[in-house]
């Protein structure tokens, strides 16, 4: 690539869309398929570059670090029974990521999330302006 062309990626349309070199490297780590589709598409609206995508805990905590990741996006209910050993374990390995926790009901899972180490969390019954709102706020806390 030459020095004055802009990285480009394939969108799920299959059109190229060009990136900058501050464009936030995120990872979704949610079971449902339809959450992770959701996600995707806020995330490649806000112009954030999506690295990676898993199902389940055993998979995010083996792909994040390889794909560079500086935000992650995890869903509260794929944590092991102890979060905190999770997401320590989460930090060892993707040291400079922050971490969002995406939870299902506002209540002691809030708090519970934050404890257990996590930078941030979003709720997922947020609407899609709400939730990249959020992403915004934190994508700009990695940019400085």
């Amino acid at each position: 690539m030459a020095e004055t062309e802009t990285p480009q990626s394939q969108d799920v349309a299959g059109e190229f869309v060009s990136y900058d070199e501050y464009m936030t490297r995120v990872y979704i780590a949610d079971g449902k398929p339809e959450e992770r589709s959701a996600l995707r598409l806020v995330l490649l609206d806000l112009k954030m570059d999506v690295v990676g995508e898993a199902s389940d805990w055993v998979t995010t905590l083996a792909q994040a670090p390889v794909a560079r990741t500086e935000m992650l996006l995890i869903d509260w209910d794929l944590l092991p029974n102890s979060p905190t050993s999770a997401l320590d374990k989460l930090r060892k390995a993707c040291p400079a990521a922050l971490v969002i926790v995406l939870i299902s009901h506002l209540d002691a899972r809030q708090q519970a999330a934050l404890s257990a180490g996590a930078d941030a969390f979003i709720s997922k019954g947020e609407t899609p302006e709400r939730v990249a709102e959020r992403l915004r706020a934190v994508a700009a806390s990695v940019r400085t």
